[in-house]
């Protein structure tokens, strides 16, 4: 039957602005089957015959108020003009925000200037064709800048001024806007050879031009492309393990590629790590094996839909061939971007779900932290103490003695407590003059010794399965089922820790886990932002919600406090990043509120702590991926603008970035003053 997106796509149930298509090609549709968390966990125990009659009835009326208050808030919100803005504002949030539109354009705030750095096809060797939309082949694209741009790095190269690494993660491939005609049912080997080499990460140098913001690629040294089938190093407690020996691969420690890398964070060190987030939906079938079977719908493999087709050219994508291939992907892997001959490295220890990113933290005594989130409905926050210190020094010996940092310690998952748990209903309103606010403990789940022995801190399972099926370790832990963790990042400045909780529909319905402090909202469509003041190395933390996020004339919204009638609306918090003054910067997917994603600038101290202004939007269909930002310029990866219900490559609903009557291409965006003077001051 020939391929047709009407027909295909699963009608979208309006509480994100994602589409359906993204939904199938990102994720396999996943927020329309069955979560994967079946677990009872904590809430149907402790929490649930904690409230009483009286609070359920009232929390059963007040989330249909919120819910029937969530259909309105597409007119609502604040104009730009009513933000605060200029000298009121703190440096890096000195700039008139920019109006909630729905333009088929990135639109920055006056003032500010920006161009295109590169875009999917581009060339990144200087023996690589230029990008021929009708003509595309897997040789070309092996030697072009990947598809679906996600994270993004921006490194400087030591002695050589204004030059720079710039790494991108790329996370999925759309088909029907990449081919026209594109029928799954008749995909061509020459089809699933592009789509493999546009999966992976893109390494380029890059060169600013003097007197502006703007980055011009180069045919660098360090240029590089880690695709879908290049070989990576499995290490720590599952290498070598039953559970990940495959046909190919007898050994259990090399695998073929990474794909669907979402974000990711720069180390201490000089390295690169990107998450596998939802590698699920690039394989098919079920194992025989029922043990394998349950391990398998744990993390949706199998039971969602995989639009993909790559089973029919590799058998590693089918589960009944190969039961294991999945277990070797879902991991934090390690890029060093200063070595193009370096083989990539997966890190087990830090444990197997659909990492969105993993980021360092570093304490004064030197000890190792990274900080993850498990990004879908229901699942889990993340940290690894490493038991080992930093290498000084950036050359070649010492980054590679620091990717086995990595390799050693203990693995923790978060259980949080709320201080007010008896005035939680579901409605969102916060539950005193403080907001929403609790403390929380990391409990331990596996140890990995300094010789490589690991230890299971989890009973009824082997250190092996706690790094392979690390999501059912979370489940026997009793942690807190979070509403979609994604980029988790701690604050270089204070070291606190921000977690974008972009959102979860099924909270709170029967049969799923309730409203709790630190995920109040029942049927929650706008996400929240959480932030973790942590002992690091330790066991016990504190937190808060900074952001509830949608409409701020909505009573199921909260800015840190701040007048929600001077905020810019945000909805549905992705990917989190900081400038070099402090201030939080959130990137969003899904955008509830009838406006296109885009980025905003969040001031987390002080008199204005919670205020959130838009600082630019992407085009309609597109998602706000990436963001780096410096004092020069802002950096943000535009993932599939246009990707929209109906359209395909025949029917383009985008011609951005380059106009006319051109397919849109996912790119990188660099913005930057107009003045040359420094972003937000």
């Amino acid at each position: 039957m020939k391929f047709s997106p009407l027909a295909l796509f699963v009608q979208h149930d309006g509480r994100s602005a994602r589409a359906a298509v993204t939904c199938t090609y990102k994720c396999g549709n996943a927020c329309f089957h069955e979560v994967s968390n079946k677990s009872s966990g904590e809430y149907f125990g402790d929490i649930v015959a904690a409230i009483s009659r009286r609070r359920a009835l009232q929390g059963s009326a007040a989330a249909v108020l919120a819910i029937g208050a969530g259909g309105l808030l597409a007119a609502c919100g604040a104009d730009a003009d009513d933000v605060a803005a200029g000298g009121s504002a703190g440096p890096g949030a000195q700039f008139t925000p920019v109006t909630p539109n729905q333009d088929d354009a990135v639109v920055v705030p006056e003032g500010y200037e920006q161009a295109v750095v590169i875009r999917w096809g581009d060339p990144i060797f200087a023996d690589a064709p230029q990008f021929d939309f009708d003509k595309q082949t897997a040789a070309a694209q092996a030697k072009q800048f990947g598809y679906n741009n996600d994270f993004a790095a921006l490194l400087p190269i030591e002695n050589r001024d204004n030059r720079y690494l710039l790494v991108v993660n790329h996370e999925y491939t759309t088909e029907p806007f990449m081919f026209t005609g594109f029928d799954g049912a008749t995909m061509t080997r020459d089809q699933f050879g592009i789509a493999i080499a546009a999966h992976g990460l893109s390494v380029v140098e890059v060169s600013g031009e003097p007197g502006s913001g703007a980055l011009t690629p180069t045919f660098g040294h360090y240029n590089r492309r880690i695709t879908a089938d290049t070989e990576f190093r499995l290490t720590g407690p599952a290498a070598g393990s039953e559970f990940v020996k495959t046909t190919a691969d007898p050994t259990g420690t090399k695998v073929a590629g990474t794909f669907a890398n979402c974000s990711g964070g720069v180390t201490p060190w000089g390295t690169i790590l990107s998450g596998e987030e939802n590698f699920h939906g690039y394989f098919v079938g079920k194992p025989a094996d029922p043990v394998a079977a349950e391990r398998a719908e744990r993390y949706g493999v199998g039971e969602v839909d995989a639009p993909h087709f790559w089973e029919k050219f590799d058998k590693r994508f089918d589960v009944a061939a190969e039961p294991n291939e999945s277990h070797r992907f879902g991991y934090v892997v390690e890029i060093d971007p200063w070595d193009p001959e370096s083989t990539p490295v997966k890190h087990s220890a830090l444990g197997r779900n659909k990492h969105e990113s993993a980021n360092i933290h570093v304490t004064d005594d030197g000890t190792v932290v990274a900080y993850s989130g498990d990004d879908e409905r229901f699942e889990y926050i993340y940290k690894f103490v490493s038991s080992r210190t930093i290498r000084p020094g950036s050359d070649a010996a010492s980054r590679r003695a620091n990717t086995t940092i990595l390799d050693a310690g203990t693995l923790y998952v978060a259980k949080l407590t709320g201080d007010h748990a008896d005035r939680i209903d579901g409605s969102g309103a916060a539950p005193s003059e403080q907001g929403f606010t609790g403390t929380g403990q990391w409990i331990p789940l596996l140890h990995v010794a300094e010789d490589g022995a690991a230890q299971s801190l989890v009973d009824g399972m082997s250190a092996q399965e706690v790094a392979v099926f690390t999501r059912i370790a979370g489940d026997k832990a009793g942690a807190t089922k979070m509403d979609r963790p994604e980029d988790i990042e701690p604050n270089p400045k204070t070291g606190k820790v921000y977690v974008a909780l972009t959102n979860n529909s099924k909270r709170g319905l029967d049969g799923k886990a309730g409203v709790d402090e630190a995920n109040p909202r029942a049927q929650n469509k706008n996400g929240q932002v959480l932030e973790i003041t942590d002992n690091h190395k330790g066991t016990d933390f504190t937190w808060s919600l900074l952001l509830v996020c949608g409409d701020p004339n909505a009573a199921d919204t909260y800015y840190g406090g701040f007048d929600k009638t001077s905020v810019s609306p945000i909805s549905c918090p992705d990917n989190v990043a900081f400038d070099p003054h402090g201030n939080l910067w959130i990137s969003t997917d899904g955008n509830a509120l009838d406006s296109n994603d885009g980025l905003f600038a969040v001031t987390l101290d002080g008199e204005r702590r919670g205020e959130t202004k838009q600082f630019l939007t992407v085009p309609a269909g597109a998602e706000t991926c990436g963001p780096v930002v410096t004092e020069q310029r802002v950096l943000v990866c535009v993932q599939h603008p246009g990707e929209l219900d109906g359209a395909s490559a025949d029917a383009p609903a985008s011609h951005w970035p380059d106009g006319g009557s051109s397919q849109p291409r996912p790119a990188v965006v660099a913005v930057w003053k107009g003045d040359g003077g420094a972003i937000g001051v």
